[in-house]
């Protein structure tokens, strides 16, 4: 059956019952159409490519009907140039081949006298313009811009746009003639004007300046629209007409950012669009967040920043979710550029922690994070404390380490901060990072005054909860260095002083040891803990007793290490007193270092195994061990011990056990180092005193890596002297601004392709740099990793880093595009420049 008209066509394909009904019936028309192309007849050809658009909006294919469709545009008759038109816009695209055919057919058009077949030669160009048919018609194009017909002047507009996007090159072709587009009475001609400005900003720096003298008529037309009255033709929701507003603005913030002239001249109708406009609807609102926008990008005067800002904490109490979220987002931006003037808008911003949306709680909690300083962090603290108590565990790992790193920096006293960290580690320790965790046993260990107090109140805690992993290791560990203050001063500040016994003690960690919450690592805490605690002078026989069975028990453990460390602690009760107690006597105060994140994985939580690279790793020269999989839980709990006390290049590069040494050859070999054991000299040597400053041998024991003593009691093996590695060379990457920026690679012969490097910056002025954002990208064969700066602010003569690993396939050349900003003195900073200035044999081990 033949479908004479389109209406016909579709309401067979409506009638079809099946998929199957409806793919024959196009099948049949299709073939139906293509008989007909080749009578011929210009009338069948207008409906025949009419029915096949509709068959190629349904998905079939029509590619049958491009060259009918170009024989239509062709046609004199204006409805068949429009549906050639539309054709063509539906079937080609700017990759076709056919597409040349298309040329002269809109070169003609465009020179027709009637408007609208001008029209619809504009809109297809616009649509389907390749580079080469951009060029062809380039000078058609400029004529059109300033033809005297407002309804072709927009049009053509739009096909200048297509033309700057599509050919760069042609854009000063179009400056002047677009200037003149600013001074138009038609809003459809100023959008379209201001929309083909605004590209050719944004793709040519050089014109900003161009049009930066036609600031007064933008101002000028933002004026007329915000202070006229009522027009029905362009009125939105009792605004007039919005989207050209929203458009000035976005240009007027491309022209004003960083220049302050320009910015002086838009101060005054800025701060009247602020004013003016209607926030109780959506349309107005989109006007103020634009407003908004363009304030805080160009060089506006404080007092209408403050505006600015007071308009984005008007948007927070605003019902609409997706306002609220816009202000967030926004205000997380600028908090940087004015903190007090986002700081009173502070309890408004806490109010969204609470809020129903999940997107809104993540945005407040990163703004309230930004705010916290020196003056609110007590009070801020407590409310992200609060928080936490009733947050979704997503947010409970980024929260504790914000509140853990916000205390350490602003913490007003120690006491203080020990309180902080020990109320996250009550409320959320299975969610506390490993880092945040060392950084809590640096303070105390450097906090002589409060470690009675501190060990007292784990204490405490632990005897309430012991399924808080983080609350346990901490507790557990200090407990074991301390006891003897807890048992010699009891609880601190307690309503009625009670006293701990070592019998207590012992029972608490037994009970923990025992309990369905412990896995292998705080197991290893335990075992170690019970151990120090029974050579302080506080335990009883009685007790000492009692731990030499608890360890018996997990001598034959089926987990490697703790059997190991049973092993040698039982082994430590056949040794002379003065050697056991110098073996397991308190640890030294580590290196105080602030806390750096490094590449921590955001899942993980302390103690669980880990396969990804270590902070320590990070910044070391050492290679990864080769049973990785195999001694997971002891690289874990050395991994972190390793975070609390630093560790050397020595340290990092220490061998791994050998998984396959014997249960026997183990132990002979621990007590060896004891004396207990065959010597090695056949004669046993004096014992020594345990040092602390050599560093760990490639055949450390672990015994020792864990108490921190790392020489053993026998005389050491002579060790070769390494050869002096000759000072490395730092290459100037940047120097602008009284702002040097140096880069000082490392390499190992042991790990070609990595490649550490140290940047170093310095201000040679007698101003300080402050806000300094360093960024790095390498190819896509290499890999990055960064830590954070050690300070932003790089104050004159002083010196800052930060460090970077590279890692590349050897022999390759290292390449960095650096990203710098920067502030001197009041004035801002963006630069990018691309360093290759490292030795080709970089990478293969060369300095």
């Amino acid at each position: 059956m033949v479908y004479h008209n389109l209406k016909a066509l579709i309401k067979a394909i409506r009638a079809c019952k099946t998929l199957a009904d409806e793919r024959a019936l196009i099948q049949k028309e299709s073939a139906t159409i293509r008989t007909s192309f080749k009578e011929e007849d210009s009338f069948a050809r207008h409906n025949n490519i009419a029915k096949l658009l509709y068959i190629h909006m349904l998905g079939y294919p029509a590619h049958f009907g491009q060259i009918e469709c170009l024989k239509l545009v062709a046609s004199p008759r204006f409805s068949d140039k429009r549906l050639g038109y539309l054709g063509i816009m539906l079937l080609l695209d700017e990759n076709q081949e056919v597409l040349t055919l298309v040329t002269n057919s809109l070169k003609n058009d465009m020179n027709h006298s009637n408007m609208y077949a001008v029209g619809l030669a504009l809109c297809t160009f616009a649509n389907i313009s390749s580079e080469e048919m951009s060029r062809d018609l380039s000078h058609e194009i400029e004529k059109l811009l300033g033809s005297s017909n407002t309804y072709i002047r927009k049009k053509a507009a739009l096909c200048a746009l297509r033309i700057v996007r599509r050919v760069p090159d042609l854009l000063e072709n179009f400056v002047q003639k677009s200037k003149a587009l600013l001074t138009d009475r038609n809003h459809g001609v100023l959008l379209s004007g201001i929309t083909l400005i605004t590209e050719m900003c944004e793709i040519d720096a050089n014109c900003l300046q161009e049009f930066r003298n036609a600031v007064p008529l933008l101002v000028r037309q933002l004026k007329a629209l915000v202070t006229t009255g009522y027009s029905p033709e362009h009125d939105v929701s009792g605004i007039t007409d919005p989207f050209l507003q929203v458009k000035v603005l976005r240009l007027m913030r491309l022209i004003g950012k960083g220049d302050e002239k320009a910015s002086e001249t838009m101060n005054d109708i800025l701060a009247q669009v602020a004013t003016n406009t209607d926030s109780t609807k959506n349309v107005g609102n989109s006007i103020l967040y634009e407003t908004v926008l363009t304030i805080l990008d160009i060089e506006a005067d404080s007092g209408l920043r403050v505006m600015a800002i007071n308009i984005l904490g008007k948007f927070l109490s605003n019902r609409d979710n997706n306002i609220r979220y816009v202000a967030l987002n926004t205000l997380n931006k600028v908090v940087s550029m004015d903190t007090n003037a986002v700081l009173r808008h502070r309890n408004i911003i806490l109010d969204c922690l609470r809020d129903g949306d999940i997107s809104i709680r993540r945005r407040a909690l990163e703004l309230s994070y930004a705010l916290v300083n020196e003056s609110n962090v007590r009070e801020l603290t407590r409310e992200l404390l609060a928080f936490l108590d009733v947050a979704d565990n997503e947010f409970k790992l980024g929260l504790t380490t914000q509140i853990c790193l916000a205390a350490e920096r602003y913490a007003p006293n120690k006491r203080w901060h020990i309180d902080t960290v020990l109320r996250v580690l009550k409320l959320a320790g299975n969610y506390v990072r490993e880092e945040m965790l060392a950084a809590f046993v640096r303070l105390v260990s450097h906090t002589p005054e409060l470690q009675a107090y501190t060990a007292s109140k784990l204490y405490s805690a632990l005897q309430s909860d012991i399924s808080q992993e983080s609350l346990t290791l901490s507790a557990v560990w200090i407990i074991g260095e301390y006891g003897e203050l807890l048992v010699e001063n009891g609880l601190v500040e307690e309503e009625e002083k009670k006293a701990v016994s070592d019998a207590d003690l012992v029972d608490l960690l037994e009970s923990i040891l025992n309990s369905p919450y412990a896995n292998p690592i705080i197991r290893q805490f335990i075992l170690t803990a019970i151990t120090k605690i029974s050579a302080r002078p506080i335990a009883s026989p009685t007790q000492r007793d009692r731990i030499c069975e608890i360890l018996a028990g997990y001598s034959t453990s089926p987990e490697l290490e703790i059997q190991q460390r049973s092993v040698e602690f039982l082994s430590l009760y056949g040794q002379a007193p003065e050697i056991r107690a110098g073996v397991l006597e308190q640890m030294p105060a580590p290196e105080i270092k602030a806390t750096v994140l490094g590449t921590v994985s955001e899942n993980r939580t302390v103690g669980s195994t880990r396969t990804d690279i270590d902070l320590v790793d990070l910044i070391s020269d050492a290679p990864p061990p080769a049973n990785a999989v195999a001694g997971s839980t002891l690289q874990d709990n050395q991994s972190l011990l390793e975070g609390i006390f630093g560790s050397s290049s020595e340290t990092a590069a220490a061998a791994s056990p050998n998984p396959a040494t014997s249960q026997a050859q183990t132990v002979n070999d621990i007590l060896g180092l004891f004396g207990s054991g065959p010597s090695v000299n056949g004669a046993s040597p004096a014992p020594s005193a345990p040092s602390y400053a050599s560093p760990i041998s490639t055949t450390s024991n672990p015994l020792l890596d864990l108490v921190g003593a790392t020489s053993s009691p026998v005389a050491p093996q002579p060790q070769p002297v390494p050869a002096a590695r000759p000072p490395a060379t730092a290459y100037t990457a940047y120097d602008k601004n009284d702002l040097k920026v140096t880069l000082t690679p490392q390499v190992s012969a042991a790990r070609p392709g990595v490649v550490n490097i140290l940047a170093k910056f310095t201000s040679s002025g007698s101003e300080a740099v402050s806000n300094v954002n360093f960024q790095a990208a390498v190819p896509k064969t290499q890999q990055l990793q960064m830590l954070p700066m050690s300070n932003p602010t790089v104050a004159p003569g002083a010196t800052e880093t930060q460090q970077m690993r590279v890692t590349a396939p050897p022999g390759a050349q290292v390449r960095l595009r650096l990203r710098i900003g920067y502030v001197v003195a009041g004035q801002q900073f963006q630069e990018q420049v691309d360093f290759s200035g490292f030795p080709a044999n970089l990478t293969s081990g060369g300095q």
